[in-house]
């Protein structure tokens, strides 16, 4: 195998992982932006049965 074709295939292998990767933080990130948000929603949903 030449050495240009490793480093075709090595590039295209880190392009399919960096591209997973972003993919994978995105669906985090919304799906945490979601918990917060009923999170909070929950809470002033509860604020009246708080007691000082």
């Amino acid at each position: 195998m030449k050495s240009g074709e490793r480093i075709y295939k090595t590039m295209s292998f880190s392009g399919v992982v960096t591209l997973t990767a972003g993919i994978i933080m995105i669906v985090i990130g919304v799906a945490t932006g979601v918990m917060t948000i009923v999170s909070g929603a929950v809470l002033l949903s509860r604020k009246k049965d708080v007691l000082f």
